[in-house]
């Protein structure tokens, strides 16, 4: 089989030492005699996968015991909802608009109360972050909301808003666990597995307890508060176990590998031999605000739609997956997240010095 590379903004590449481990279980399960997909959730088996699994993210992410970890079917997208649902109190929300995952997130919560506005990005076409000094957050607000790296557009806040002490909410699907993370900083954090930690299927919630509260919007399903999966241990249903088990894989990973600093001083150096390639070039331009780039997701163009066309078509035929930018922006983008291989980057750079080369356009 030929080499791939799995470009794709998620689901996402995975490790290959987590495949092949999961390979060698898939049928047998430290000799359980069971398949993961297929033993009780109930089990003592699964009831420490699950129990190892929270503790090694604890300890990857550093997370403060008054912190809950939660795992959530409905991926990200069911937080746009569960939120604001279980953070109501006053019944208004401050939100930040840098792409269209926020802009669906605080679509969704006017649904459920009064939801602002306080910054956006829209009129740069969402290429840079704004200013989040000064932010105009109003004082009885119940949470300030935004999503920390916007995997469709290739930016990323490089400085979180002074909040005052008000919950901050931030959707982390496309960033978590790249590099260290404060916990201690956000009211609530949430990210779907299928960027850097599972495959798709589960949403890892972290919630500060004290605003896991009895009382939300009324009327809030059993399945839709917070207080259900943190009381039940994420077992109130069955939860999706073998991506669970798949997630816990990959935190063991990230512990082999050497911990968060280590994974973001190589994502780092990944996105920096692109960002320079791209910087480099005549022909491959980044729309993205210099002072605000995405290390995992790194957007390019050409200028021109047929090339762009032609270099995907180029890129698939030599194994080169996934390249295609968002329908919404056109494109290319390379999405690099944990488990892709320097070589990965390598590989999709060599491509742009041929293209460009061939397209009349060579490198100085």
């Amino acid at each position: 089989m030929k080499t791939i590379y799995n470009f794709s903004a998620g689901p996402a590449v995975l490790p290959k030492e987590v495949l092949k481990e999961a390979q060698i279980e898939l049928q047998n399960y430290s000799d359980s005699g069971m398949s993961v997909m297929e033993m009780s959730h109930r089990s003592k088996v699964f009831e420490t996968i699950l129990n190892e699994a929270k503790q090694d993210l604890r300890d990857i992410a550093n997370i403060p015991d008054n912190y809950e970890i939660l795992f959530i079917q409905g991926g990200a997208s069911l937080q746009f909802s569960m939120v604001p649902m279980n953070l109501i109190k006053n019944g208004k929300a401050d939100y930040l608009i840098t792409g269209q995952f926020s802009k669906k997130a605080y679509e969704e919560a006017q649904l459920f109360l009064d939801a602002k506005i306080i910054a956006s990005s829209k009129d740069s076409n969402f290429t840079t972050i704004p200013n989040v000094e000064n932010l105009e957050i109003r004082p009885d607000a119940d949470y300030v909301y935004l999503c920390e790296n916007n995997t469709i557009y290739g930016t990323k806040f490089k400085d979180l808003p002074n909040t005052n002490g008000i919950p901050l909410v931030a959707d982390v699907s496309s960033c978590f666990l790249s590099e260290p993370i404060d916990v201690s900083k956000y009211g609530l954090l949430f990210a779907g597995a299928q960027k850097n930690i599972g495959p798709s299927g589960v949403c890892v919630v972290i919630i500060r307890k004290d605003l896991i509260q009895e009382t939300t919007f009324n009327p809030t399903p059993t399945l839709l508060k917070y207080k259900t999966y943190a009381d039940h241990d994420s077992m109130y249903n069955t939860p999706p176990t073998f991506t669970i088990y798949m997630c816990g894989k990959v935190f063991k990973w990230i512990k082999k590998q050497g911990g968060l600093e280590v994974l973001q001083q190589r994502n780092r150096d990944k996105a920096k031999l692109l960002y320079d390639a791209i910087e480099e070039s005549t022909l491959f331009k980044c729309p993205v605000d210099v002072n605000y780039r995405s290390i995992m997701n790194v957007p390019f163009i050409t200028g021109n739609d047929e090339l762009d066309t032609q270099f995907i078509k180029e890129a698939k035929a030599v194994g080169i997956e996934n390249i295609k930018g968002h329908r919404s922006v056109g494109g290319m983008r390379a999405s690099i997240y944990n488990a892709m291989p320097i070589d990965g980057i390598q590989a999709l750079i060599n491509l742009m010095k041929d293209f460009e080369e061939r397209e009349g356009h060579p490198y100085d």
